[in-house]
């Protein structure tokens, strides 16, 4: 009787399988997105074909770990697992050495040995990702996310700071950037937060070689939005980075704001 269950679920499986496309999967040994503020940042660039997939793996994501849980897995006797958690539901991450807690979406990987403080990014959906900067500090004290001036200010500062670290030796590579919001808010801890958003597109010649410039066509290689949330606290300045890739923005704007909504700077033990 199990024999014959086996057979017949691994039978469903595989034609279930065959309905849906190869799964991508998850990069463990990849390019930095983000790396440590004093050092430049490595990131890992897919051609401009694998912009249109974005969204379908999104829902690709969500209807296998509905499919899965819903009915794999049950027939399998193993009704209290499931191949990801849907996407909204978190974890807290709380870090009390440095000093910081936040939510993040709880089917999202942690990826050590990224550059950043902590890192986590969804297994799926490879462009999308989180990670926490700190400033030194033994060579910081800020006293206030307000030492960076007002929020239009700040957001100069790291729109700028994105530039740099996405700088290229590659011919023929152009960036354009946009600040898209700024906001400020003071969180139920008592602390002030500032929200930015900025947009960049990374463009590449087709040729770079070539001599005469209509041969030299420029192509979009990825358009993303960058989250950033800035907040200050044990004389150091803390800023939360989320990445996702513009054209799943729509999809996934509930879960990154619940994360930036989450992010709390605080005392740290010594």
């Amino acid at each position: 009787m199990a024999g014959a269950l086996m057979a017949a679920t691994a039978s469903n499986i595989g034609a279930m399988g065959a309905s849906f496309p190869p799964l991508r999967r998850p990069l463990l040994n990849f390019p930095s997105p983000h790396r440590k503020i004093s050092s430049p940042l490595l990131c890992s660039v897919g051609p401009s074909s694998q912009v249109g997939p974005l969204r379908s793996q999104v829902l690709r994501r969500n209807v296998l770990s509905s499919l899965f849980t819903a009915t794999i897995f049950p027939q399998l006797g193993l009704s209290g697992v499931s191949i990801a958690e849907p996407a909204n539901e978190f974890k807290e991450y709380i870090d009390i050495f440095d000093g910081y807690s936040l939510l993040y979406p709880k089917n999202w990987i942690q990826v050590r040995g990224a550059g950043a403080d902590i890192f986590f990014r969804d297994p799926f959906v490879l462009d999308e990702n989180l990670s926490i900067e700190l400033s030194s500090p033994s060579s910081s004290r800020y006293m206030s996310v307000e030492d960076l001036g007002p929020p239009e200010s700040a957001a100069e500062k790291v729109m700028k700071q994105y530039l740099t670290e996405f700088m290229s030796t590659r011919l023929g590579v152009r960036r354009e950037s946009s600040i898209l919001s700024t906001s400020s808010r003071v969180a139920d801890d008592g602390k002030l937060y500032y929200q930015i958003e900025v947009n960049i597109k990374s463009y590449a010649n087709n040729n770079e070689l070539a001599v005469m410039p209509q041969d030299r066509i420029a192509r979009l290689e990825w358009d993303r939005r960058y989250l950033s949330v800035l907040g200050v606290g044990n004389n150091r300045l803390y800023e939360l980075r989320l990445q996702t890739p513009e054209n799943v923005f729509v999809d996934e704007e509930k879960d990154l704001r619940k994360v930036m909504d989450s992010f709390r700077v605080i005392n740290s033990v010594d």
